[in-house]
């Protein structure tokens, strides 16, 4: 219906601009009477026979322009795209500033859908022929006096539009994404309630893959999918937009946290903010990383060396990287100790071995220590230790890395309490 509308105003503005030309003949009678039943005429049909009857009989005649025009609105009438685009054609030959003719060339590259390079090629030159000819087409002085201003400047900056839209449309389908966007763009400033130019838009953006634009186009399919205004999408479209969006920016994001919020501002606003951004599901687990380190640097040093162990080169990550190195290595902003939780000991009294949990879920042992001498007394399964070591050994399955570890690297074992004081002797009587 928008372009309708588009169509209606520059067709006037066309048809008021025929009146202005300079005068034309008839080459007879029979040529006028001939017109003059083709403008009474009704049916789209037989107004064509009576057209293509007029250039037969009269090729060369003086309003052949005039002709080819009418020629193309019966097609366009009847419904027939390849032949009206033939026609449309024929109007830009006849005359190369041709508004009406190059705006339905344009239309016609998009509606048609010939993405042959010849087909491209000729909607790209009647994109450009129609920008061209804008600044002289539509110069002041050539308003017609029954034209409003308002609908003078309407019908130029539709026409610039279309044209836009035909130059991204091809870039389109040649791959040619950045270009594509740029005309796309356009476009859009001239009608931001254009919902097919954002779901192109979004199309295009997304299609560069370059991680900085990823948050732009995702708005942009927002915006297709939620502006319902003048010039939106069917609805039938806008729902498929939405379940793509939904699907789209759950894989990007990590989860549906803040889509409606976007859904909002789109349906309102065409583009989104200079500074728009939506964080991917990497940069998030990045920052909480970030901050697990901060708050919890033991367990986070821990968590690292496991993720390598367990994965599919645990055992050669532990030969290259882990045998005999002390862990924590220490250094500057390191942790000097790890921590865990006692889950047995051997044997359980003055152990030699005591096997501990440090990631918070683990119930059976990650680690086991091992001490050159045994330790004093005993701890209760829960306690809570300190430590560093010499990685000895490892097995992945089950899973296990057994330290060497120094007693005066142990930190919590509980010490045993001191023996009660014996009173002092009582000194024998004298006898």
């Amino acid at each position: 219906m928008r372009h309708i509308i588009g169509v209606v105003a520059l067709s006037t503005v066309f048809c008021l601009g025929l009146a202005g030309q300079a005068q034309k003949n008839w080459k007879d009678r029979a040529e006028y009477d001939l017109y003059e039943s083709i403008t009474k005429e009704q049916n789209p049909t037989t107004k064509l026979g009576l057209l293509h009857s007029w250039k037969e009989k009269y090729p060369a005649s003086e309003y052949k322009d005039m002709r080819a025009a009418l020629i193309m609105d019966t097609y366009r009438r009847l419904g027939k795209g390849k032949e009206m685009m033939e026609a449309a054609k024929e109007v830009v030959s006849l005359d190369p500033k041709n508004l009406s003719g190059l705006y339905w060339m344009n239309l016609l590259t998009i509606s048609l859908k010939d993405t042959s390079p010849a087909a491209l090629d000729q909607g790209d030159k009647a994109a450009k022929d129609l920008l061209a000819s804008l600044d002289e087409t539509f110069a002041p002085a050539k308003k017609p006096a029954q034209v409003t201003e308002e609908a003078w400047k309407k019908s130029r900056s539709d026409a610039e539009k279309t044209a836009y839209r035909t130059l991204g449309w091809t870039a389109m389908q040649r791959n040619q994404y950045a270009e594509a966007e740029q005309d796309f763009l356009k476009a859009l400033a001239i009608d931001p309630g254009d919902g097919e130019v954002s779901s192109w838009l979004g199309t295009v953006t997304l299609r560069q893959k370059t991680p900085e634009k990823q948050s732009a186009a995702l708005y942009h399919f927002a915006r297709a999918a939620v502006y319902d205004g003048p010039g939106a999408l069917p609805e039938a479209a806008r729902k498929q937009y939405l379940a793509y969006l939904e699907k789209t920016y759950t894989n990007f994001h990590g989860s549906r946290d803040g889509l409606d919020q976007i859904l909002a501002a789109a349906k309102t606003t065409p583009l989104p903010p200079a500074d728009f951004r939506i964080k991917s599901s990497y940069e998030i687990a990045a920052e909480k990383e970030e901050e697990f380190k901060k708050t919890n640097p033991q367990l986070a040093l821990w968590m690292s060396v496991k993720k390598e162990l367990a994965g599919p080169n645990g055992v050669q990550y532990f030969d290259s990287s882990v045998k005999d190195a002390m862990i924590p290595p220490g250094g500057e902003g390191m942790p000097t100790m790890l921590k865990g939780r006692v889950i047995s000991m051997k044997p359980a009294n003055r152990p030699k071995e005591v096997v501990l949990a440090i990631s918070p879920e683990n119930t059976v042992g990650e680690v086991t220590l091992k001490f050159e001498t045994p330790l004093h007394g005993k701890a209760e399964p829960g306690t809570e230790l300190e430590f560093k070591g010499r990685a000895a050994e490892f097995s992945q399955d089950p899973f296990n890395l057994t330290f060497e570890v120094d007693p005066a690297d142990l930190s919590g074992w509980p010490v045993k309490a001191p023996a009660p004081a014996k009173p002092p002797a009582k000194k024998a009587r004298k006898k």
